[in-house]
């Protein structure tokens, strides 16, 4: 299947290629400033304003740093009156870094390696925000605290809205196996941020380790990340399922980036995408024991906060010898 990103810019690159480059890409060199910049403070008390352009605090290493970076923004921001005077960089917006990779002190980054989302943003702020600052390569509409995406078949989904670039992010998720790589297109699939050890894998991992090449049936797929984990770890069968299409469509790209060829087919709702050893479906979990005739040795049963979990596990207790709620 083609992984190619909807922007053209070759946004989505292969694991191996990512990891190559990934665990220095964040460090400054010798001659990067460190800005030193206070979070709680106002802006325009600690930097002249009129001097914040794509240069100031570019190294000649072409990295800036997050803070820096994230100045700029705020300054744009308050230009379009968006931020007031007295805003400070805590309240300016949510960085979302790409790749994704923990880091132990702020980084410092590259051209089209952020994608920013902001609460409050308009179309011509967000496109002020694209075209003079080169580390930033989308812009999104929302509110951090609201999960992105569909929780259950009575809920209606939710997105943010992407106003200007694009908005493709890679996160490396760390396990056991060697490290993955996961995106998103951050408007439609929930944010999660890139820690040294996911916890998920961790707890995964407990179940995982019980079996001899299990056949697992990962129900809330997401992305992909936990079915992809399982492949890695050496599953005999892995079935992927989401409700939400958006993130199934991901998990056929995340599958692929990882090593697993895929085949995707022309539909949005029922088997989307197929390999040699695993299946991607888009259903309501209710339908699964319908559709799927076959017996798993784990189901992974990973939901968003707030939705009833008995409903999922009365869904799949038939289909499998064992469920682990993450």
């Amino acid at each position: 299947m083609d992984i190619e990103c909807s922007c053209g810019f070759g946004c989505v690159k292969k694991t191996s290629k990512i990891l190559k480059k990934v665990k220095g890409l964040y460090n400054p060199c010798d001659s990067c400033l460190e800005p030193k910049l206070k979070k709680f403070k106002s802006l325009k008390d600690q930097l002249d304003l009129e001097k914040l352009d794509a240069d100031y605090g570019l190294c000649k290493c072409g990295k800036r740093h997050l803070d820096i970076v994230m100045a700029h923004t705020l300054k744009i921001m308050m230009d379009e009156g968006i931020r007031d005077e007295k805003s400070t960089l805590r309240n300016t917006c949510t960085p979302l870094i790409t790749p994704a990779y923990p880091t132990k002190t702020a980084p410092y980054i590259l051209e089209k390696s952020v994608v920013i989302l902001a609460d409050e943003m308009t179309k011509g702020c967000a496109d002020r925000i694209i075209s003079e600052i080169p580390e930033i390569k989308g812009v999104l509409k929302g509110n951090i605290r609201q999960t992105v995406g569909l929780k259950d078949s009575d809920s209606s989904p939710h997105v943010y809205k992407l106003l200007s670039g694009c908005d493709m992010r890679c996160d490396v998720v760390s396990t056991q196996y060697g490290d993955i790589c996961i995106y998103r297109n951050q408007a439609e699939v929930h944010v999660e941020f890139s820690k040294p050890v996911s916890p998920k894998v961790e707890i995964l991992n407990k179940f995982i380790d019980k079996y001899e090449n299990p056949r697992i049936l990962d129900c809330t797929c997401g992305p992909g990340t936990l079915g992809i984990v399982c492949l890695k770890s050496g599953a005999k069968r892995v079935v992927f399922n989401d409700l939400w299409y958006p993130a199934t469509r991901m998990a056929l790209v995340n599958l692929q980036v990882n090593g697993f060829e895929t085949d995707s087919f022309d539909t949005d709702k029922g088997l989307i995408g197929s390999g040699d050893n695993f299946d991607v479906y888009c259903e309501d979990i209710a339908d699964l024991k319908g559709i799927l005739n076959e017996k798993f040795d784990l189901c992974i049963i990973d939901t968003f906060p707030g939705v009833d979990i008995n409903v999922f596990i009365d869904s799949v207790k038939d289909l499998c010898n064992e469920i682990v709620v993450i």
